[in-house]
């Protein structure tokens, strides 16, 4: 057998033979980003809500993010687990020091990725949208060159 032609991998030869570990990995990893990016929204949501009426309620939450109070309520609980909300039945919510932390880099990231779109010619309503999605899976690095960009103007 020439030198330059080599023998296909048993992966190759086989179409259903996928390497599950790579691919369970990359759903893990799917699954992680989305859990961070809800809580981003939700503590964001919630600072908001805090900021503009005095309190962030369930009812508040479902309307805002165009949920239900029951995927209101599961969040909130896995929210409290991890350590960036604290509530009470028939209460407010309330960031915990963590959650205030989240929120303001999250606030921080988005007027980033807005102002940055803005500067590209994008209108408000749009970059509004655009940055939703954007701000939560731009890179550090990314980030950092939108601001660099911004403060040359």
């Amino acid at each position: 057998m020439p030198r330059s032609i080599r023998k296909p991998s048993a992966a190759a030869r086989d179409p259903h033979a996928h390497p599950a570990v790579p691919q369970a990995e990359t759903f893990r990893r799917s699954r992680r980003d989305r859990a961070a990016e809800t809580a981003q929204d939700y503590v964001e949501a919630i600072a908001d809500l805090s900021a503009s009426v005095g309190e962030a309620r369930v009812v508040d939450l479902a309307r805002r993010l165009g949920v239900t109070h029951v995927t209101v309520n599961r969040t909130l609980a896995r929210l409290q687990k991890i350590g960036f909300v604290n509530t009470k039945p028939y209460r407010a919510i309330f960031l915990t020091d963590a959650g205030h932390k989240l929120a303001a880099e999250c606030k921080q990231r988005h007027e980033t990725v807005v102002s940055f779109l803005h500067s590209l010619g994008i209108s408000e309503r749009i970059a509004e949208l655009d940055a939703e999605g954007i701000e939560h899976h731009v890179s550090p690095e990314t980030l950092a060159a939108f601001e660099r960009l911004l403060n040359k103007r």
